[in-house]
């Protein structure tokens, strides 16, 4: 746990200028429920005709991602970062931080998409969806890198 509330402190820390702080509350938002990569998906199947099947797929692939993260969110019940002098910059729907939803349906949709998209975009977009959950101070950066991990499982399945 020292590793990663330092880290928590040193990226949360860091948010202090408040339309940087207002422009990344505006990019996580859209990662919440996994809502910008299943509009993603969905418009790729309504969209691509050819591979309507592999977009089904990477968006099925998504929320079943969401639904599996929050029930080991439940199952685990890890309550989310609470500094004193680091609050928050953002609610959030729960206060449950293990493992970051956020995370895991970025990497899902990151790894699902791969070949539909270019992964040279998926993989910093998902990656920055990740980080800003922490800027915010939202999540510990182990609760991020579990949410990859299983978002990245979960999206290889799919493929």
């Amino acid at each position: 746990m020292g590793v990663d509330l330092a880290l928590l402190r040193a990226v949360r820390g860091a948010a202090t200028d408040p339309a940087t702080v207002d422009s990344v509350r505006r990019f996580s938002g859209l990662g919440e429920h996994g809502a910008l990569w299943l509009a993603i998906g969905v418009t790729g199947a309504v969209l691509d005709r050819r591979r309507r099947g592999r977009w089904a797929r990477g968006a099925a692939a998504v929320a079943g991602t969401y639904a599996l993260n929050t029930a080991v969110k439940y199952a685990v019940r890890r309550p989310r970062p609470q500094l004193e002098d680091l609050p928050p910059l953002m609610p959030t729907p729960t206060q449950l931080s293990f493992p970051s939803a956020h995370a895991a349906t970025s990497f899902a949709a990151a790894r699902a998409y791969s070949g539909l998209l270019p992964a040279a975009l998926l993989y910093p977009a998902a990656g920055a969806m990740a980080l800003s959950r922490v800027y915010l101070g939202v999540h510990y950066p182990g609760d991020v890198a579990a949410g990859a991990l299983l978002g990245a499982l979960v999206g290889s399945a799919a493929r």
